[in-house]
């Protein structure tokens, strides 16, 4: 039969339902052997694919990629999450250090198996009984929201970073290798230890860049903001206790009991009534002290007569809602006025003298700070004085040195800006080591005593050496009185605070569950 002529007769009989026996046979067989391969390829694939996402499992691949949050449609992973998480957490532990036992938050304890007793309730305006983990991590997609926003906001507005956020940043970078280092750690792992396992070396590269972005964007807004003499005038009328300074002289006479040691030299207590004893004494004392006073002694010299009394002289006493403030920054205070004023235990002998609001000029300064070299020999081993004098000397040494380049130089502010951010060991430098609107005994004394030299002028340099090391200073000039400088400052955190808030209101947040495990 020809070929032609048995294709036609397979299809007459295929379309008349015959179906041959062998060719089915051979049909069924390729069919099994089709599904097992298939059947065989799926459990390959599903076996690749579970070695797979054990190991990225292990390697926490997926946790730190999986989207965590999401904040006005820009998505953020677990690791970015938890990097604003720790930065918020690190920084309300730091600035409530002293309170954190009072707060009853164990940070030694996962925040998330924690709830916020009635004292942090009252404190934080946050709810009794809710979770210290929602509260870090409300206040983290604040954060988040702030930065982002801000951000964007600068890139609008078309806002050119300053160099020295760089300078910054790499700063940042090096301090982090260096403390890894010092720790035996690669810096992953010492990332890991202190941020989380999920953490990487490019989230929290690409994070901190965000957020010295951010904060030179932030500080750029606020110094912005400028105010009339009658605005400042204004703001200083509204409320002059918070910027007036009084002058006073006063005795502390001491009203606290003194304890005792028993028989086997163990401190006792005071009782009650030895307290209460101490306190009369020191009443009366405060009375004789007033009295000597009144009959035309000096305050100084008749508390050096008391062994429990103290003599103190201020011109720069600041107003608080409590006996003292309260006496002092009463309107109706006059010169040579004097008062008993019983504060806690103790008595005060009050002299007033004068208030009113600082009028004398700030200064706006540059200045490099070299601080002396670590040197190898501890405090109290032979030859750690020589060895101190030396390094001092080192750094006074280099100092002249800088300030010898820059007269040689341009000799201009700029270019002391400059050296500043090259050789300068004070935060300052990313200003290129300026300081504005500086008060009186604001610094160590020998700095404010010759930021606030008569003599001084604009342009002036020189070396000042203080505790902290070697400081070349640069003197730009005078700014507002004191007193306007601290309501100008008032305003501007004001207006700075306000402005940041609405950046992070009304944002559209998305939290993913899975992602939001890894957060904490």
């Amino acid at each position: 039969m020809s070929a032609s002529r048995e294709k036609k007769l397979r299809q007459d009989q295929t379309a008349s339902g015959y179906v041959d026996p062998k060719a089915e046979k051979e049909l069924e067989k390729k069919k099994a052997e089709k599904r097992s391969n298939v059947l065989y390829s799926v459990i390959a694939v599903l076996f690749v694919l579970v070695v797979a996402a054990s190991f990225l499992w292990r390697s926490n691949v997926i946790s730190r990629n999986a989207t965590a949050l999401t904040i006005d449609g820009e998505k953020y992973s677990a690791a970015e999450v938890n990097f604003y998480y720790q930065n918020v957490y690190r920084g309300f532990l730091q600035s409530n250090s002293y309170f954190i036992s009072y707060l009853g938050l164990d940070t030694n304890a996962s925040l998330k198996s924690q709830t916020v007793n009635a004292t942090a309730a009252s404190m934080m305006g946050v709810e009794e009984g809710s979770s210290w983990h929602d509260y870090i991590m409300d206040n983290t997609v604040k954060q988040m929201t702030m930065v982002q926003r801000g951000l964007k906001q600068a890139q609008e507005e078309g806002y050119q970073f300053p160099a020295s956020v760089q300078e910054q940043y790499e700063d940042s970078l090096n301090s982090l290798k260096t403390s890894a280092e010092s720790t035996g750690m690669s810096v992953k792992a010492y990332l890991q230890k202190n941020l989380g396992a999920i953490m990487t070396e490019k989230v929290y590269n690409q994070q901190v860049l965000r957020m010295l972005q951010y904060q030179a964007y932030a500080q750029n807004y606020s110094d912005s903001l400028t105010y009339t003499d009658a605005e400042l005038e204004a703001a200083y009328q509204a409320d002059p206790k918070t910027y007036d300074k009084a002058a006073w002289e006063y005795v502390v006479v001491s009203g606290a009991a003194d304890s005792t040691t028993d028989a086997d030299g163990n401190t006792v207590q005071a009782t009650d009534e030895e307290q209460a004893a101490a306190k009369e004494t020191a009443k009366a004392t405060a009375e004789e002290i007033l009295a000597a006073y009144n009959s035309g002694k000096s305050l100084e010299s008749i508390a050096g007569n008391y062994e429990k009394a103290t003599y103190y002289n201020t011109t720069d006493a600041t107003y608080y809602d409590g006996v003292v403030g309260n006496w002092l920054f009463d309107d109706a205070r006059k010169d040579g006025d004097t008062e008993i004023l019983e504060v806690g235990t103790n008595y005060y002998v009050g002299l007033f003298h004068s208030r009113g609001r600082e009028e004398y000029k700030t200064v706006d300064i540059r200045h490099i700070l070299i601080t002396p070299e670590t040197g190898t020999k501890a405090q109290g081993d032979e030859g750690y004085e020589d060895e101190q004098t030396q390094l001092k000397a080192a750094a006074r040494t280099k100092a002249e040195e800088i300030l010898a380049e820059w007269k040689a130089g341009d000799a201009t502010e700029d270019s002391f800006a400059q050296l500043a951010m090259e050789n300068s060991a004070d935060g300052s430098k990313y200003d290129g080591g300026l300081y504005t609107r500086v008060t009186k005994g604001w610094a160590v004394e020998e700095f404010n005593d010759w930021c606030f030299d008569a003599s001084r002028k604009d342009g002036d340099t020189g070396i000042v050496d203080t505790t902290y090391g070697s400081h070349v200073m640069y003197f730009v000039g005078y700014d507002l009185p004191a007193w306007a400088a601290s309501v100008t400052s008032d305003l501007q955190e004001k207006a700075s605070s306000e402005w940041s808030t609405a950046l992070s209101e009304n944002a559209d947040v998305q939290q993913s569950d899975f992602g939001m495990k890894f957060v904490g």
